[in-house]
C-alpha cells in the first residue's frame, strides 16, 4: 500500500505537482523557522520525494483506455 499513488491521473496537469512540491517544501521552512526541526525534516523528505517521483521519474498514465487503436 501507497502512502501517496505519484502516478495516480489527478497529478498529471504540471501546476499540482509543483503546488504539491511547493507546499511540503515551503511547510518544512516554517518548520524550521519555529525550531520544530524535525517536522521540518520530514515535511522536507516528503517534498524531496514528491520533487523526485513529479519529475525525475514522472511516467504518466495513457489517456488511451483499452481503445486499441
Amino acid at each position: 500500500m501507497k502512502l501517496i499513488d505519484v502516478q495516480h491521473p489527478f497529478f498529471r496537469p504540471l501546476w499540482r505537482r509543483v503546488a504539491v512540491v511547493a507546499v511540503c517544501l515551503g511547510w518544512a521552512a516554517v518548520e524550521l523557522s519555529g525550531g520544530a526541526v524535525f517536522w521540518a525534516i520530514l515535511f522536507g523528505a516528503v517534498g524531496v520525494y514528491c520533487a523526485h517521483q513529479f519529475f525525475v521519474a514522472f511516467d504518466p498514465p495513457d489517456d488511451q483506455g483499452g481503445g486499441g487503436k
